[in-house]
């Protein structure tokens, strides 16, 4: 599908999914487990009709509770990242599992109140229509800062990485799984949603990984 037809395809209003610490950037992949049940009432509809779904942070810390209260729920970040449902599957506990393919971002302009027991939202998307075209490579010199910034970080977080498949992910590849694996703050998270372009995105993954203190508990694992 082309850009211009993505642009035309994408829903005025959105279901949203709040989740503390994640966030879906274009073309990133998310799995979630699904099981409370407004949000697979949600995953339903969004089957039956368009398989969109908006992502966004609640400004709390502890997302939102079972009540669908309007004067009970979180404030959301204005912010957040529209995916399409590429994968679906029914546990026999009546889960669901499905994976979040990353299209654009949007911004919230005002919730819709309505019948339905999720949250839902009418957006913009006017700040990220680049998001559906092929981001550009990184400026000379971003890429080595990452890759020199990411050593530095992991050794401090007693982590290590398969560095060949760091060196060969594309640029767009390495900053998406960078910044959905780092244990950033919530707050760092947005920021990197927010930034808005690859570069400016890659230049605050070299900040915050410079800048993150170590861990003094950091148990041993590995980027992939």
């Amino acid at each position: 599908m082309s850009a211009s037809a993505i642009e035309t395809a994408l829903p005025e209003i959105v279901r949203l999914f709040p989740l503390t610490g994640a966030v879906l950037l274009p073309n990133a992949l998310l799995p979630l487990n699904i099981f409370e049940p407004r949000y697979l009432a949600m995953v339903r509809e969004a089957m039956s009709d368009d398989r969109m779904i908006g992502l966004v942070q609640p400004k709390t810390g502890a997302g939102e509770r079972e009540t669908v209260d309007p004067s009970d729920r979180p404030d959301l970040y204005p912010v957040g990242g529209l995916g399409r449902i590429i994968e679906f599957a029914e546990t026999p506990d009546s889960r669901f599992l499905i994976v979040l393919q990353g299209v654009v971002r949007f911004r919230i302009t005002a919730e819709i109140e309505g019948e339905a027991p999720f949250r839902q939202a009418r957006v913009d998307y006017d700040a990220f229509v680049a998001d559906v075209r092929d981001p550009p490579a990184l400026p000379d010199g971003i890429r080595d800062q990452l890759e020199d910034s990411l050593h530095g970080y992991l050794d401090a977080q007693g982590l290590s990485a398969d560095w060949d498949a760091v060196r060969q992910a594309d640029d767009d590849g390495l900053v998406r799984t960078l910044a959905a694996v780092c244990p950033f703050d919530p707050i760092e998270k947005q920021a990197l949603l927010e930034s808005p372009t690859l570069p400016d995105r890659a230049r605050m993954l070299v900040a915050l990984m410079r800048f993150a203190p170590a861990s003094a508990e950091a148990p041993s694992g590995r980027l992939q």
